[in-house]
């Protein structure tokens, strides 16, 4: 099974110049726990904003979410995976790197996002009992 299978094709994007209430208020409408961060120009990497960089900019920085740009800390460049590998590859990456979500391109454009979540609901909804990751 290949990554472009199981991916979510409807990516939520936000504009890294948008405040971190913004991008909140965003995952709040649209029921995300992350964004991808639009590129700034053709040359740019997208990024990825979490619950995780907003809370530790929030508590432990005190930072305040009006003044706080989504460029000052989205996790830039995100890492991206082709739609072309297979899920195994996706799911060691992962694990291997501590993170729960990969971009994930096409001819170098965003083509979607898979989670860890993905993945697993993928393991689980397969009847045949394939195995999915080996």
């Amino acid at each position: 099974m290949l990554v472009k299978d199981i991916m979510v094709r409807e990516v939520v994007t936000v504009s890294p110049f948008a405040t971190i209430r913004e991008a909140m208020q965003v995952m709040k409408q649209r029921g995300v726990k992350s964004l991808v961060v639009d590129k700034r120009h053709e040359h740019d990497a997208f990024g990825i904003i979490t619950y995780t960089n907003i809370l530790k900019t929030i508590v432990a920085e005190e930072g305040d979410i009006d003044l706080i740009n989504v460029y000052d800390i989205c996790a830039k460049p995100a890492i991206a995976i082709s739609r072309e590998v297979e899920i195994k590859h996706a799911a060691r990456m992962m694990v291997n790197l501590g993170i729960r979500r990969l971009l994930v391109t096409a001819t170098n454009e965003l083509a979607g996002i898979i989670t860890m979540d993905d993945i697993v609901g993928a393991i689980l909804s397969m009847a045949d009992g394939e195995n999915v990751i080996a």
